[in-house]
């Protein structure tokens, strides 16, 4: 039961478990597989299980000697992943095993994908738990649910009668010198707005924005990071200042809770060297505004075959200014804690179909009213742009408690093995606790995980140091 590709570490079953999950395909909306791999794994080993008709699996192991009128725990992670990829990788997600490394410097990468520690780190910790890796503990209780990446709807799906545990550890978290202990709510909103077609005339050319760092629309909002989809659309209004054109298709971003690092736009040119020109200065221009993480922007153009259809001029104007007008990134920041971001936007998707522009939005707060707001604007600024919006979902956020016995043992037990205490933080980015504590509402909460990087990206990068460490006091936690 040793892992092939990740060595020195132990405990073995640790790391095994992770590369195995990594063999099997698990997009949101694709963890049947994964469901029915961990309820096989737990009937082969005797243990309570359930798996629900979404694939959630709640999993339920006795406790070690001398730990029999232990109060029961609960730890929690999500079996889906984000799945990206670089454009230039052939890389089929609901086929294809994750092609893992370990570089240089001790951290786990997949080779032009996501990795999937995020959240296959907290699949991982549970099943070495129910395989009986940790020695000592109270009755253990996992619950591995599903759709965390596109609205956490595995969370709001599951049917939390057969939970004992007043005690939870959530396993979602990407740095292991913190804890925990809030994060904000979001809501979804797809726009669409209609094109009037007319035949195409012209040049065809095809727009390709990419190069971007992109990353977690919750924990990375604030990071300089720049939206592949805003950068397009603002690319194309300075365009149509100096040049006319119209157009044809625009696409850009795959998941509405990543920030998109491409994007691209097929258009109709009537003045292909005037185009050029003012292409040109403008791509330097961006380029020279941009962060060193996104160091590697590119845009280029190229000619390409007719199309049948286009948009005519006034759709063309009205779908850009909209693209413009709409606010992304940052929003508001905390009034109460130094450096939290508390109100955000992320433009994450926008595709054509047929004679539609579709635009997918997610908005983060712990404030019911800003996300309330949040909606309301979109959904006029719809309306003045000639469209509709709908709202896909929402979740609540996770509040700070001020008493928590659950924090202060594991504050007591990191200080103990770290010599050091923890940041106690509360997060922007979005996590199942706010679900799980609205209809659990004595439940005592962490959340806590190993140290990862640029998650949701295909630069996704697990600490396998932090890895090995956050399982340790895990276990100690446990113990205690």
């Amino acid at each position: 039961m040793k892992p092939s590709i990740i060595k020195g570490h132990s405990p073995e079953k640790l790391f095994y478990f992770f590369e195995e999950i990594t063999k099997i395909p698990r997009g949101s909306g694709n963890e049947e597989a994964i469901a029915k791999w961990i309820e096989n794994f737990a009937l082969e080993r005797g243990l309570f299980c359930i798996r629900d008709k979404v694939n959630n699996v709640f999993v339920r192991a006795g406790a070690t000697k001398d730990y029999e009128n232990e109060p029961a725990v609960l730890l929690q992670g999500h079996t889906d992943m984000v799945c990206e990829k670089n454009s230039d990788v052939d890389f089929d997600f609901t086929r294809d095993a994750i092609n893992i490394y370990v570089d240089d410097k001790g951290f786990l990468r997949a080779k032009g994908t996501t990795l999937g520690a995020d959240n296959g780190v907290a699949v991982a910790m549970m099943l070495a738990l129910l395989d009986g890796e940790c020695a000592e503990h109270p009755e253990i209780e996992c619950l591995f649910t599903v759709e965390e990446e596109t609205g956490l709807d595995g969370a709001k799906a599951f049917d939390y009668s057969a939970v004992k545990a007043r005690r939870m550890i959530n396993l979602d978290s990407e740095d292991d010198r913190e804890v925990v202990v809030g994060c904000a709510g979001g809501n979804f909103h797809k726009v669409t707005l209609p094109m009037s077609l007319c035949d195409f005339c012209g040049t065809a050319v095809k727009i390709s924005l990419g190069g971007l760092m992109g990353g977690h629309s919750g924990a990375n909002i604030n990071s300089g990071r720049a939206n592949a989809n805003k950068l397009l659309g603002r690319a194309l209004l300075q365009i149509g200042d100096a040049c006319r054109f119209s157009l044809v298709s625009i696409e850009g971003g795959s998941k509405d809770n990543a920030i998109p690092r491409e994007a691209s736009a097929t258009v109709s040119v009537s003045d292909i060297e005037k185009f050029g020109e003012i292409f040109d200065k403008i791509s330097a221009e961006i380029k020279n505004e941009l962060s060193g993480e996104d160091g590697g922007f590119f845009m280029k153009w190229e000619k390409i075959n007719s199309a049948e259809k286009m948009a005519d001029a006034e759709s063309t104007r009205r779908i850009i200014a909209f693209i413009s007008s709409v606010q992304n990134g940052v929003l508001a920041m905390s009034t109460n804690i130094d450096g939290l971001v508390e109100f955000s936007r992320n433009l994450g998707i926008i595709s054509t179909e047929g004679d539609k522009v579709c635009f997918i939005f997610s908005a983060r707060s712990a404030i019911d009213s800003q996300l309330d707001f949040a909606a309301s604007e979109i959904e006029a600024l719809a309306k003045i742009f000639g469209g509709s919006a709908e709202q896909m979902g929402r979740y609540p956020g996770w509040e700070f408690a001020k008493i928590s016995p659950l924090r202060e043992k594991y504050l007591d037990v990191f200080r103990k093995m770290n010599g050091s205490k923890p940041l106690v933080n509360v997060i922007h980015a979005g996590l199942e606790c706010g679900i799980i504590r609205s209809h659990i509402p004595d439940m005592d909460i962490i959340s806590i995980g190993p140290g990862m990087r640029d998650i949701h990206s295909p630069d996704e990068a697990l600490d396998l140091a932090s890895f090995e460490k956050t399982w340790k006091i895990v276990c100690e936690l446990l113990r205690k």
